[in-house]
C-alpha cells in the first residue's frame, strides 16, 4: 500500500524534529528542548501554545512547561499572546541564530583565555606539553580574531534589502 505524501511529509517533519533534538542533546541541552525548538522552526503557525506543543511532541504538559522556561531563559524562545486569546504562545525569538553566534563568540573568547592560561601553566614544561597548550590557544587566538569578520559580514547581508523575486 502506498503512503500518502502528507503522511511522508509528517514522517519527514517527525524525522527533522528527532534528528535536530539528538543534534541539541550532543550540545548538552536536554532533547526535548531540542524538540521544541525544532517544532517551533518548522510547524506551519509560528507559534503554538503548550497543549500544541505536547500533542505535536507526544511529551507531556509538565516536560513542555519546564523546557518552554528553559527555552524562554535562554533568550531562544518567547512567550507571546494572539488578540483575543486567554491561551500562552510560544515563537522562536527574533534574532535567535545572531543571538546564539554572539553567545559562541564570547565562549571563543573564554576559551583562548583558557588556552593562554594553560600555555603559561607549561611555559617551563615540556616541549609535548608546550605544543598542546601553544595549539589550544593559536586555534582559539585564530577563531577569535575571524568570527567578529564573518558575524559582521552576516548582519550587513540580513540588513541589505532584498530584491523581489518575479513571479
Amino acid at each position: 500500500m502506498a503512503r500518502s505524501s502528507k503522511s511522508d511529509g509528517a514522517e519527514q517533519v517527525a524525522q527533522f524534529v528527532e534528528e535536530f533534538a539528538l543534534l541539541c542533546e550532543q550540545g548538552g541541552w536536554p532533547r526535548i528542548a531540542g524538540k521544541i525548538l525544532a517544532w517551533l522552526l518548522v510547524c506551519d503557525a509560528p507559534q503554538q501554545d503548550a497543549e500544541q506543543l505536547a500533542a505535536a511532541l507526544q511529551a507531556s504538559k509538565a516536560s513542555i512547561s519546564t523546557m518552554t522556561r528553559y527555552l524562554i531563559d535562554r533568550g531562544m524562545v518567547e512567550r507571546c499572546a494572539l488578540p483575543g486569546d486567554r491561551r500562552v504562545y510560544f515563537r522562536i525569538r527574533s534574532g535567535l541564530w545572531s543571538h546564539l553566534m554572539r553567545e559562541r563568540l564570547r565562549s571563543v573568547a573564554l576559551m583562548r583565555g583558557l588556552a593562554e592560561r594553560a600555555a603559561a601553566l607549561v611555559r617551563d614544561k615540556s616541549p609535548a606539553q608546550r605544543a598542546r597548550a601553544e595549539e589550544m590557544a593559536s586555534f582559539y587566538a585564530w577563531w577569535e580574531r575571524e568570527l567578529p569578520a564573518l558575524f559582521e559580514r552576516w548582519e550587513q547581508q540580513v540588513a541589505e534589502p532584498r530584491p523581489r523575486r518575479r513571479s
